[in-house]
């Protein structure tokens, strides 16, 4: 066997691959043979976010082991006729040892990319800064999710919200305003002086990000921000939806489970979250996701964009939302980060988006799922809590890998 053919085999492998791995760095690019090879480079694999061992041959059992030794997140790629370890590799995920490895066999390559997702996830949960707008006290979350992901929970105040609003100009402001009224199919109930403000105040939260290296904004909207902010300045959901569509992070509520999921969502799939509450209809195996604030880039941030209308919002009868029409048959994945170690999800396809003028009832953006497995089960499972987070595409193989690595219990409500 040409171990070095089959390294220029696997090089322009990953070369067709460049665009989904122009993010990835390969701090170690080396062949091994031996456990003794792996101890050598082990200080250069101190500070890697995951390792992706591709097997080549028979016999490397003891140089995986002492892979797995060093306790980072390891993939095993392995096309048929790699070797007769796999018998082993199911047996070793359930010892200590292989707590942290998965594998995909394959003869498919473009799954290396695939590969790397768990890992990208792993990066940008520990790189994330996520500034909440509220005086509520969250300073026991913030220290469980740092030690365990990494990710920095800032509290900030009115003041510098409203300092960061002033500066915004006019003409700025008035541009912004622009592209929303003309970019909508229809603008419904809000007064253009409404609409100004709320992209006023997107424009601020783009600012906030960039002053303080942070990448995710949520305000208590419902709770102490909405007498000061909601009612006396502008409502904060055009710009949480235009964070969205640009690749960052806008969540309602001071919701920092469904920001955490909304993180790890970006990073397995490069597309934002949709926090929905849920209503059930069993009589098609549907549940029913609505939310006033709609992101219009689900595809993410250099996808197409969705058609929208800009509303009120419902239950309050004022503010700015943009009422996005999502896509009939698209595959979807909800779930939700619940503390640092449980994610329930589901899966499902979008059977319908009724964002009709007249019916008042529920959220003003809403998609109808057609569960995989019995939404009966999925409602009856259903705990921890009202919002969870959609994301296009079916995400299961990736979270399964994600939640390994990071010792989470992945629950499938509906199944």
């Amino acid at each position: 066997m040409n171990f070095e053919e089959e390294i220029r085999f696997y090089e322009a492998r990953f070369g067709e691959l460049k665009d989904e791995l122009s993010d990835v760095e390969f701090t170690v690019d080396q062949l091994i043979t031996s456990p003794e090879e792996v101890k050598k480079i082990g200080e250069r694999l101190k500070e890697v976010d995951g390792i992706l061992a591709i097997h080549f041959n028979i016999g490397i059992q003891p140089a995986l082991e002492e892979i797995l030794r060093l306790n980072h997140p390891t993939m095993i790629f392995a096309v048929p006729y790699s070797g007769h370890e796999w018998v082993n590799f199911g047996e070793l995920q359930k010892q200590p040892l292989g707590a942290k490895m998965d594998c995909i066999l394959t003869s498919d390559y473009t799954q290396l990319a695939a590969a790397i997702k768990p890992f990208r996830a792993i990066h940008h949960l520990r790189e994330a800064k996520i500034l909440n707008l509220t005086t509520r006290s969250f300073t026991e979350y913030t220290q469980k999710i740092n030690e365990k992901f990494g990710t920095e929970i800032k509290q900030i105040g009115l003041e510098q919200v409203m300092d960061t609003y002033d500066s915004i100009g006019d003409d700025k402001a008035k541009a912004e305003t622009d592209r929303w009224i003309n970019g909508a199919m229809k603008v419904v109930e809000p007064p253009e002086k409404e609409i100004y403000k709320s992209c006023k105040l997107a424009l601020a939260f783009e600012k906030l990000l960039d002053e303080e290296s942070a990448t995710v904004m949520t305000a208590d909207c419902y709770g102490s921000m909405h007498v000061p902010l909601c009612q006396s300045v502008a409502y904060p959901c055009i710009g949480f939806t235009r964070l969205n569509d640009m690749g960052l992070g806008g969540i309602c509520e001071s919701d920092l489970p469904s920001a955490m999921t909304h993180i790890l969502f970006q990073g397995l799939s490069g597309k934002p979250g949709f926090i929905s509450d849920p209503t059930v209809d069993e009589s098609d195996n549907t549940i029913i996701l609505a939310h006033c604030l709609g992101s219009t880039k689900m595809d993410g941030p250099d996808g197409p964009a969705a058609p929208y209308n800009l509303r009120t919002i419902m239950e309050r009868q004022e503010g700015v939302v943009a009422q996005v029409k999502m896509r009939t048959g698209q595959k979807i994945t909800q779930a939700k980060l619940v503390e640092t170690d449980i994610m329930p999800y589901f899966t499902g396809e979008i059977a319908g988006t009724p964002v009709a003028l007249e019916d008042d009832r529920g959220c003003r953006t809403k998609i109808s799922v057609r569960v995989d497995g019995s939404v009966t089960k999925l409602w009856k499972n259903w705990a921890h809590g009202l919002h969870r987070v959609s994301c296009y595409g079916d995400l299961t193989r990736d979270l399964e890998r994600f939640c390994r690595f990071k010792e989470i219990m992945l629950v499938n409500e509906a199944v």
